[in-house]
């Protein structure tokens, strides 16, 4: 996976996709911690992890790579990730208008019926400068 901004520097890995869904994995680092001793991974990361997969799910659904920007996106947890664990992030793009796409996610360690956390937002397809 090409990668440059945020998802270079957390060191996000490709590890899914299908016809409206991405997942990328999250994998642990000291580096992304918010505390080292802890291990507990700080929220940053698992909001980029998600907005990153939902995104992706966008031009997965739309068949192609497009300009868009976030519009919105909640995030909620619930429960911490595991220190030490890599994170898989999943999402998907249920809904998609000419320049408004509607997306969920979850964030978990081994299995999707125990999430980490779980995301809705709203993506706006812009047109290039």
């Amino acid at each position: 996976m090409n990668q440059s901004g945020h998802g270079a520097l957390l060191r996000t890995e490709f590890h899914a996709l299908g016809d409206k869904w991405v997942e990328l994995a999250l994998p642990w680092s000291e580096a992304i911690a918010i505390d080292a001793a802890t291990g507990v991974l700080a929220s940053g990361p698992i909001i980029g992890l998600l907005d990153n997969a939902t995104g992706m799910a966008v031009w997965q659904k739309r068949g192609m790579i497009t300009h868009q920007v976030t519009v919105d996106l909640r995030l909620d947890y619930l429960r911490a990730p595991t220190p030490g664990r890599k994170l898989i992030g999943r999402g998907e793009c249920y809904g998609l208008t000419h320049d408004i796409a509607l997306v969920r996610g979850i964030a978990y360690e081994d299995s999707p019926e125990n999430p980490v956390a779980s995301t809705i937002g709203t993506y706006m397809q812009i047109e290039p400068a």
